[in-house]
């Protein structure tokens, strides 16, 4: 395993990882970097969330702006407010000891749209954008890419779940001048590959990582089998024996999870609730309650937790478990990251156990029953 240093990584990065406390490259970035600062060019990999992907696209980019320049030379693009912002925090940190000022934007719905706008008519080097918010920005002629050198797109797959392919293509015409497409993305489903075919160079760099690769090894993956009516008893047991570790409980619909929410603080433990329709003031409420664990727990349905990044998860729970494989690793993927260890603990009747069986030969997993 590679060093930093050895990957190329300039000392005043280093320094601020250190002081981040990331001091030996995962595998996506021992793989990527490399690439990335060299050639530089199209670049597709396939990545889980948690892998440590900022750090992997981010440091190398920060090396190719130029500072003494005003004009945006970079785009990125994520699914969520929660991992734009994410992103740009982490950009911000990477550049705390760099001799050079380098400007990040962060535009996201929910936001005052008037106070980004004059925020854009200051030097701004790198965007950070959901497509939604950059779309409403471009309507508005707030903001040009005729300038964009560098285009990436992170968790592209739920770019294109959430409804953005419009929004992407568009991306792609308006930025005519960018010299390199960076694209991550958990999985690789139809409509990623003909996004790639109609818009990467045939040449680009793939980082291959084997179907035994896509869901993070650091997770244990187990199931319980029980009746409906018995989850809230188990889920309840369960967490008690957790003591203070901190987790997401996926539900398959709102009713779901209000309902659950309801019943486990009737039992005392400290939750919130996210939904589609809960608005963003409130979800951003929610979130700061969460990350500053002032709750422990976190009901969540497929939709409102895309994107969310909650540090030192140790579990996450299916109440149901989700219809398609790719949402399973999603929703896993909230746990066991920085290379910390986690638990994927599915509930289900005995009627469902092939839905184990299938999700094993999906992706490569073996899972454990719990008792």
């Amino acid at each position: 395993m590679k060093t930093f240093p050895e990957l190329g990584i300039s000392p005043d990065f280093i320094q601020a990882l250190e002081e981040l406390g990331i001091r030996t490259p995962t595998p996506i970035q021992e793989q990527a970097i490399p690439f990335l600062l060299t050639d530089g060019g199209d670049f597709i990999a396939q990545a889980q969330t948690g892998t440590g992907k900022t750090a992997a696209f981010g440091l190398p980019l920060l090396t190719k702006i130029d500072p003494t320049l005003r004009d945006i030379q970079a785009l990125i693009l994520a699914p969520t407010r929660e991992l734009a912002k994410q992103i740009g925090k982490q950009l911000f940190r990477f550049t705390k000891h760099h001799p050079h000022k380098i400007y990040v934007e962060v535009l996201t719905g929910g936001d005052n749209l008037d106070r980004q706008i004059t925020a854009l008519q200051r030097p701004t080097h790198i965007i950070v954008a959901t497509p939604g918010r950059l779309n409403d920005l471009l309507q508005r002629h707030a903001l040009n890419l005729n300038t964009v050198r560098h285009l990436i797109l992170d968790e592209a797959d739920e770019m294109l779940s959430l409804g953005f392919a419009d929004q992407l293509t568009r991306t792609f015409t308006l930025t005519p001048q960018r010299t390199s497409t960076w694209l991550f993305s958990a999985t690789i489903p139809t409509g990623i590959r003909n996004l790639i075919k109609e818009n990467l160079s045939p040449h680009a760099y793939s980082l291959k990582i084997d179907k035994a690769h896509v869901v993070n090894r650091d997770i244990s993956h187990q199931y319980l089998l029980c009746g409906n009516h018995e989850k809230t008893d188990r889920i309840t047991h369960f967490l008690r024996q957790q003591g203070p570790a901190r987790g997401v409980i996926f539900t398959r619909t709102k009713a779901d999870a209000l309902q659950l929410g309801t019943q486990l603080r009737t039992h005392g433990f400290t939750l919130e609730i996210l939904h589609g329709d809960i608005p963003q003031k409130e979800r951003d409420t929610i979130m700061r309650a969460i990350k500053k664990s002032r709750v422990q727990y976190l009901i969540a349905t497929d939709v409102a937790a895309r994107g969310i990044d909650i540090p030192d998860l140790a579990f996450v729970i299916h109440h149901q478990l989700p219809d398609q494989p790719e949402s399973y690793t999603h929703r896993s993927g909230r746990t066991a990251r920085a290379g910390k260890k986690g638990l994927s603990l599915a509930l289900l009747n005995q009627a469902e156990r092939p839905r184990i069986t299938a999700l094993e030969s999906a992706l490569s997993l073996t899972f454990t029953q719990a008792r």
